[in-house]
C-alpha cells in the first residue's frame, strides 16, 4: 500500500464477479498495444476535469482557489511506479467502490461476450477497452498493483483505493487531506518497464491524446548536479500536448490521423469514422460541430435508452452529452458542439427546452442528412457500408420524423427481388453487382402500367424469398422491396408513399395484377376451378378465414394468405399480436387465395365429384395450414393437422 502511516480504517472489498472476469481477461487475454492503458487513464481524467469545471459554473467554491486544471504524470524508476494525477472533481468513498469496484452499465458483460466471440484473441483487446467504457482496469495489463488517492471537491476526506487485480479491493480513509482531485499510482510489472521511459509516454500521449484540451505535464526529475556543487532545482515539468480542444481549430490544420484519435476519444470507438463532419454556423446562432459517422455499429447501438452521442460544450465548456441534439433515429453519430450563445448558468432541466439549443438540433440534425444525401450521391460504396451498419435505426425516422421524411427517402435503401433473385427476373449486371437500391432506383425502372411500389416484409431475407405471393410478381417482372427489419412493418403503414406512388404490400388487398402481361403470356393457365369449389372450400373454412378467392399472385403454389384492404399487412398484425404476447396468429381472419390450377385443386374437385366429403375436408384445411407455414406460423391445431396428414397418406 501507500502510506501506510497516513491510513486509518480498512475496508476489503470483493470486485463484482464481471469485474473479477474482466480483469482475468485484461491480464491473460487482452495483450497486444498494451500502451492503450494511458490513453484510458488520461481520458478518465480529462472527464474528471470536464465534470469539476461544469460543477464549478453553481459553486465557485469547488475550485478551491486551484483553477488551473491540469493532468499530470510522474514516473520513478526506481520505485518502478508511474503516477497520474489530476485535480478534477475527484471521488467520495462510496463513488470509489461504484466507479473502481462495480459498474453498473451493460458494457462490462457485452466487454467478455465480445472478448469470448473472438476466442480471445488480443489482437481485439485495445479496440474493445475503450469501446465498453471498461478502461480503468486495462492499467492493470502493465501493473502489479493500482494504488488510487482520491478527495472528492468539496469534501475534506480523503480514501486510498488499491487492488492487485486478483479478485478484490481495499479502500481506506487518509489521516491527512490530499489535494483535490485523484492520484492514480501503477507499480509497474517487470515485463512492462518500457513505460517508465519518457519518450515512450511521450509517444503515447502525443499518439493518442493530443487532442485533450487540459494540458498534460510530464513532470522534470530532478537533475544531476553539477561536480563540486549542490543542485536541488528539478527540471521544467514539460507539456506533451497541444491542449486545444480540436473542433476551434481550421481544417486545414487539422490531419485525418487527428481526426481519428479524437472520434476514438469522444466517442468511445476505435474503428475509422466513415464520414467526419466539421464545420461553424454563423448567423443567429453561433456554434462549432464535429460530428462522425461510425464505420461499424457500436455495441450500445440497440439500446432501449436510444440515446444520443453528441456531448454539449458552450464556449469550450463542457455542459453534458445528454442534450439529445440529434434524434434517436441518429444516435450512431459521435462528436461534440461547442455553443457561443447558451448561457452556462442554465440548469440541465432548463437546457433541454431552451429555444437556442432547439435551434441547435435542428440545424445539426439537417446537416448531418445532407452530408449522408451527399455521400450516398457522390461516394456510394462508402454509403452503402454506413446503411448496412445503421439501416435499420434510420428507418426508425420515416415515422418518428414526417418533417424529414422526404430527405430520409433519398437515403433509404432495400434488397430487392432484382438484388436478391437474379435467376428468376430480368436484372441487369448493375443490379447484380449492387446488393441495395434506392426509391429512386425503383420508380425509374417500374413499368407503365405499374401505378405502387410493391413490397415484402417478414422475418427474414431467406423467408420472403421464398413467399409464394411473390410468385405473380416474379412472373411479371415486377420489383418488389424486400423488407426483413422489424421497423419496417411499422414506418411503412404510416408512409404517404414515394412520388406520388403509394407503397403497396404484396400481402394485403387485391393483388391488381391482371393488366400486366406475363413473361410467358402465351402459356395457356389451365383453371380447374369452379364456383362450386370455391363455395365448398367457403363452407368447409368457414371459421377459419373471412374469405377465399381465387388468386393472381400464384403460380406454382396451391395457396397463399393474404389480408384484407382494410386489415393490418399480415407481418404487422403478428407483430403487434407478438407485442400483446400473443401466439402471432392474426388476430383478424385472413383471406384464402388459390391457384385455381395447381393439382391440389384438381384433387379438390375430384373429391367434390366422388361425394368424399371427410377427403375434401382433409384436403382444405391442410391447403390452409400449409399456407399458415409458409408464413412462418404453426398449423392452429397441430394435432388435427398430424390426423389429416396420416389420413391422406394412408389412403394415397
Amino acid at each position: 500500500m501507500t502510506d501506510t502511516a497516513n491510513q486509518t480504517t480498512e475496508t476489503k472489498h470483493e470486485f463484482q464477479a464481471e469485474v473479477a472476469r474482466l480483469l482475468e481477461l485484461m491480464v491473460h487475454s487482452v495483450y497486444s498495444e498494451r500502451e492503450v492503458f494511458l490513453r484510458e487513464l488520461v481520458s478518465n481524467s480529462a472527464d474528471a476535469l470536464d465534470k469539476l469545471r461544469y460543477e464549478a459554473l453553481t459553486d465557485e467554491s469547488l475550485m478551491e482557489s486551484d483553477e488551473e486544471l491540469a493532468i499530470t504524470l510522474e514516473v520513478d524508476k526506481t520505485a518502478k511506479t508511474l503516477t497520474l494525477i489530476d485535480n478534477g472533481i475527484g471521488m467520495s468513498h462510496d463513488e470509489l467502490v461504484e466507479n473502481l469496484g462495480t459498474i453498473a452499465r451493460s458494457g462490462t458483460k457485452a466487454f467478455i461476450d465480445e472478448i469470448k466471440k473472438g476466442d480471445d484473441k488480443p489482437a481485439s483487446g485495445p479496440d474493445l477497452i475503450g469501446q465498453f467504457g471498461v478502461g480503468f482496469y486495462a492499467a492493470f495489463m502493465v501493473a502489479k498493483r493500482v494504488d488510487v488517492i482520491s478527495r472528492r471537491a468539496g469534501s475534506d476526506k480523503t480514501f486510498l483505493w488499491s487492488s492487485d487485480g486478483k479478485g478484490a479491493f481495499e479502500i481506506s480513509k487518509q489521516e491527512e487531506a490530499s489535494p483535490r482531485g485523484t492520484r492514480i499510482t501503477l507499480h509497474i510489472k517487470d515485463d512492462a518497464t518500457e513505460f517508465l521511459e519518457e519518450d515512450k509516454i511521450r509517444h503515447i500521449v502525443h499518439t493518442y491524446s493530443d487532442h485533450i484540451s487540459f494540458p498534460i505535464f510530464l513532470k522534470g526529475e530532478k537533475a544531476e548536479p553539477i561536480e563540486g556543487e549542490e543542485d536541488d532545482t528539478p527540471e521544467a515539468d514539460q507539456q506533451l500536448n497541444a491542449a486545444n480542444a480540436l473542433w476551434t481549430r481550421p481544417k486545414s490544420e487539422i490531419s485525418a490521423e487527428q481526426y481519428k484519435e479524437f472520434y476514438h476519444h469522444t466517442g468511445g470507438m476505435f474503428d475509422d469514422p466513415a464520414l467526419t463532419i466539421h464545420y461553424s454556423a454563423e448567423g443567429r446562432q453561433l456554434f462549432t460541430a464535429l460530428l462522425f459517422v461510425p464505420s461499424m455499429a457500436p455495441f450500445d447501438l440497440y439500446d432501449q435508452q436510444r440515446d444520443s452521442h453528441i456531448k454539449l460544450f458552450v464556449k469550450r465548456i463542457f455542459i453534458t452529452d445528454d442534450a439529445k441534439i440529434l434524434p434517436s433515429y441518429l444516435r450512431f453519430a459521435r462528436g461534440v458542439v461547442d455553443s457561443e450563445d447558451i448561457p452556462l448558468n442554465l440548469s440541465r432541466e432548463m437546457l433541454q427546452n431552451n429555444p437556442l439549443l432547439t435551434s441547435i438540433r435542428k440545424a445539426v440534425t439537417n446537416k448531418l442528412l445532407s452530408e449522408l444525401k451527399k455521400c450516398a450521391n457522390k461516394q456510394p460504396d462508402d454509403y452503402r457500408k454506413i446503411w448496412e451498419s445503421f439501416g435499420p435505426v434510420m428507418k426508425e425516422g420515416l415515422y418518428e420524423d414526417p418533417e424529414r421524411r422526404d430527405t430520409l427517402y433519398e437515403l433509404v435503401r432495400f434488397k430487392t427481388t432484382k438484388t436478391e433473385m437474379a435467376s428468376k427476373v430480368e436484372t441487369d449486371e448493375d443490379d447484380k453487382a449492387n446488393p441495395w437500391r434506392s426509391l429512386k432506383d425503383y420508380v425509374a425502372d417500374m413499368p407503365e402500367e405499374q401505378n405502387a411500389i410493391y413490397y415484402l416484409a417478414g422475418h427474414n431475407l431467406d423467408q420472403l424469398k421464398a413467399s409464394p405471393q411473390l410468385e405473380g410478381y416474379l412472373a411479371r417482372n415486377i420489383e418488389v422491396l424486400l423488407m426483413a427489419d422489424p421497423v419496417d412493418s411499422f414506418w411503412v403503414s404510416t408512409a404517404a408513399g414515394y412520388e406520388g406512388k403509394a407503397l403497396q404490400s404484396i400481402t394485403q388487398g387485391d393483388a391488381d395484377l391482371e393488366e400486366i402481361k406475363t413473361n410467358d403470356e402465351d402459356k395457356p393457365n389451365e383453371d380447374t376451378s369452379s364456383d362450386a369449389l370455391i363455395d365448398k372450400l367457403k363452407e368447409a373454412l368457414k371459421d377459419e378465414v373471412m374469405d377465399i378467392k381465387k388468386s393472381t399472385r400464384l403460380v406454382s403454389s396451391p395457396a397463399c394468405l393474404v389480408a384484407s384492404a382494410q386489415a393490418p399487412d399480415l407481418q404487422l398484425e403478428k407483430m403487434l399480436s407478438m407485442q400483446k404476447g400473443g401466439s402471432g396468429l392474426p388476430s383478424m381472419k385472413p383471406i384464402l387465395e388459390i391457384n385455381a390450377s395447381h393439382a391440389l385443386a384438381k384433387a379438390l374437385n375430384t373429391a367434390i365429384t366422388d361425394n368424399k366429403d371427410q377427403r375434401f375436408d382433409d384436403l382444405a384445411f391442410l391447403l390452409l395450414d400449409e399456407a399458415r407455414i409458409l408464413e412462418g406460423n404453426a398449423p392452429a391445431d397441430p394435432a388435427k393437422f398430424t390426423e389429416r396428414l396420416n389420413r391422406l397418406l394412408l389412403d394415397s
